[in-house]
């Protein structure tokens, strides 16, 4: 077996999964949700152009379910069709911890978050989905809900200036009261790992938070969670297009920090216009 083959043969590392007629059969059920559950409000889509590649860059809320994250998949697929490619970025250790739902959601776009499996999706010509966040990002504490957390992870920022694609950003204003998060004792956990107690799916999480929420109540651990019925607000905001493209500018670890800290930046700017946008809507 060849070494193509056996990193094709992994848990989403296939292009070849994204099934566009099992996403057709569920957008009724998704339509369900954004309509009465979350009753979304979106805008800024003409910001995505109808053709070409791009990279959104989001920052997701509420849990291992964000709901913001299945809602603007929701919005792309209605607006583009489920033809047109995009494939989303997950941990790896999702095909682990829910391999039953990591499968599923493999046949909507989902792919293993590795370099090579986003380089092979652009290859093919399909715009890729990323959350840099991570779960260090939808398990962020609800009292930093207003803030943009990419956990100083780069790999994203990177990977836009080796395939010469524009960022959108992507936010969301309301799926982080959907499980609100107290505290992370992650700390104390990773102590008592150390001491011989095994991690929650023998997987070390990087976060260990403390929330309330269904169906749990009071919990603890990054456990599956069923969203409260918030009302979610979202936005694409404008592209971001950096100065200069390549594999040299994205080896160059000054020009890599600064790309990022503007990405930053912008999305952290647009998250405070949609929150006072949000506030004076519900005044």
């Amino acid at each position: 077996m060849s070494n193509q083959t056996k990193v094709k043969s992994l848990p989403g590392w296939s292009l070849e999964e994204r099934d566009p007629q099992f996403i057709e059969s569920l957008m009724p059920m998704w339509e369900w949700f954004y309509r009465y559950y979350f009753r979304v409000k979106t805008d800024g889509w003409h910001h995505i152009p109808t053709e070409g590649k791009v990279l959104l860059v989001g920052s997701h809320n509420g849990g291992m379910a964000s709901p913001d994250t299945m809602m603007m998949m929701y919005d792309w697929f209605r607006r583009f069709g489920t033809e047109r490619l995009v494939y989303g970025l997950m941990h790896p250790s999702a095909w682990k911890v829910i391999p039953t739902i990591a499968h599923l959601a493999e046949k909507t776009g989902a792919i293993a978050a590795h370099p090579k499996t986003a380089s092979a999706a652009f290859d093919m010509g399909a715009s890729v989905l990323v959350y840099p966040g991570g779960q260090h990002d939808m398990f962020r504490l609800h009292s930093q809900r207003d803030q943009i957390h990419f956990a100083g992870r780069k790999g994203f920022i990177k990977l836009a200036l080796r395939k010469e694609v524009p960022i959108i950003p992507l936010i969301s204003v309301g799926a982080h009261d959907t499980l609100i998060v107290l505290g992370d004792c992650y700390e104390l956990v990773k102590q008592l790992n150390q001491l011989g107690l095994p991690w929650l799916y023998q997987i070390d999480p990087e976060v260990f938070p403390i929330y309330l929420g269904l169906p749990w109540g009071l919990s603890i651990g990054p456990l599956p969670n069923i969203p409260l019925p918030v009302q979610i607000h979202t936005r694409v905001c404008t592209p971001i297009v950096f100065e200069r493209y390549g594999n040299q500018a994205a080896r160059d670890r000054n020009y890599v920090d600064t790309c990022y800290d503007l990405v930053n930046k912008q999305m952290q700017q647009e998250l405070d216009r949609l929150f006072k946008d949000v506030k004076k809507a519900t005044v």
